[in-house]
């Protein structure tokens, strides 16, 4: 007796079937979703149905407060396509809701979804810091078989809660050739992290400095996904590119191409927190600025660097430093404050300055990358062009564009955003 085909006799796959049904009905497509990987056990819904993509949230969402005085969650939605290559999905609409209550806290629709999802894989736009990004296409379209992540950047109102638990609700239509098909999702309930953002001390001495690639815009910090070990991370999420600046705003004054030039270089790199020396790197040489260095190996992007374990599963990541000035040694315990090293500009960087950031675990690759909040710190401007890191030293001066903040004096407690000059 021939085997029987497990497809049925029309040779579709059963989740091919069930969409198939929702487009010839011409009706909409309602469904609901867990996690977006089929992983453990899982009851179905009473009302289930299949979906024509699938979700999956890539962090533990964490509510921080920004110098805007406003709660922010910022993290990623991973998409997938279910449906064959010839057979696109326009996705109208993306609400992030209470799953409680079911309230829409935060939406992205028409412009600003498509500025805020690209196909993994694809170049960022703009991201080389010196052309504007062309406008994304609208709809967005994910062609069928495609993975795609969505940027998800929410500002609660001020004094608004954060929800427990957040929902994502999905709509669009499948685009069949016999006409498209609406369709709803609600997938990827997702509870927040209840562990609050570390509250530190400056990572540098008191004085003026810029905050560069901050969250929450498009930046290779923010944007910055990688594949590692056969799984995707967005390991420098809330990570921050620290600039010493000087009384006229300049970063660097004389030639560019002197590491001399910068007024970061060998500024000391101190203690935000106490804890334990978990790792040190040193002896790589800094790489001679502006221009972009080769892509160095893994291990050594980062540069030299030292990591500072400050709570269980919370870990100060201070890197590209000048080699030969770190002070400390891996098992050492340091107290706030104490000076760790200078700035340099080794691994993969092109003028000198500190990143810093917040790690769960003791490895920048892979990690995942959780917010932070500073004690305290007065905003006295911002800088409104997008100057990346990588371009400070091709600029015609080293002179930043500082113009006035909606949020200068003091602040405390909270989360400096991107290309804020504030003063420790």
């Amino acid at each position: 007796m021939a085997e029987r085909d497990p497809r049925n006799r029309t040779g579709r796959s059963p989740l091919l079937r069930g969409l198939a049904a929702a487009l010839l009905a011409g009706g909409m497509l309602v469904a609901s979703a867990g996690p977006g990987y089929g992983t453990g056990a899982a009851t179905p819904a009473p009302d289930a149905q299949f979906t024509p993509l699938t979700a999956a949230v890539m962090t533990h969402p964490t509510p921080f407060v920004a110098t805007d005085g406003k709660t922010h969650l910022s993290y990623e939605l991973l998409t997938t396509s279910s449906l064959p290559r010839s057979t696109p999905v326009r996705l109208d609409r993306v609400d992030v809701r209470d799953a409680r209550t079911h309230r829409v806290i935060g939406s992205l629709s028409g412009r600003a979804l498509a500025e805020a999802a690209n196909p993994v894989g694809d170049p960022l736009p703009g991201a080389d810091g010196y052309t504007p990004a062309p406008p994304a296409p609208t709809p967005t379209v994910i062609q069928g078989s495609q993975k795609w992540i969505i940027w998800l950047d929410l500002i609660l109102s001020r004094g608004q809660m954060a929800p427990k638990v957040l929902e994502h609700h999905l709509s669009g239509a499948i685009l069949a050739p016999s006409g498209p098909a609406a369709f709803e999702e609600t997938v990827q309930a997702t509870r927040i992290a209840g562990t609050p953002p570390l509250n530190l001390s400056p990572p540098v001495r008191p004085g003026t400095w810029y905050s560069s690639e901050s969250c929450c815009g498009n930046t290779h910090h923010r944007r910055g996904l990688a594949a590692i070990n056969g799984r995707f991370y967005v390991p420098q999420r809330f990570a921050i590119d620290w600039y010493r600046v000087g009384r006229r705003g300049q970063t660097w004054e004389g030639d560019p191409t002197q590491l001399t030039s910068y007024l970061s270089y060998r500024q000391p790199v101190v203690a935000s927190a106490g804890g334990r020396v978990v790792d040190v790197q040193d002896g790589l040489p800094d790489q001679p600025p502006p221009l972009t260095p080769p892509t160095p190996p893994i291990e050594e992007t980062v540069g030299n660097h030292v990591t500072v374990e400050v709570a269980p599963g919370r870990y100060l990541l201070y890197a590209h430093l000048k080699p030969g000035s770190l002070t400390v040694r891996e098992g050492d315990w340091v107290e706030s404050g104490r000076v760790l090293a200078l700035i340099g500009n080794s691994g993969n960087s092109s003028t000198p300055h500190l990143h810093f950031q917040v790690m769960t675990t003791a490895e920048p690759f892979p990690t995942d990358s959780p917010p932070f909040t500073f004690r305290h710190f007065r905003v006295l401007g911002q800088v409104e062009p997008r100057l990346w890191d990588d371009n400070l030293g091709l600029q015609p001066t080293g002179v930043l564009p500082i113009t006035p903040s909606p949020y200068e004096g003091p602040h405390r407690a909270r989360y400096p955003l991107d290309r804020e000059v504030l003063k420790f």
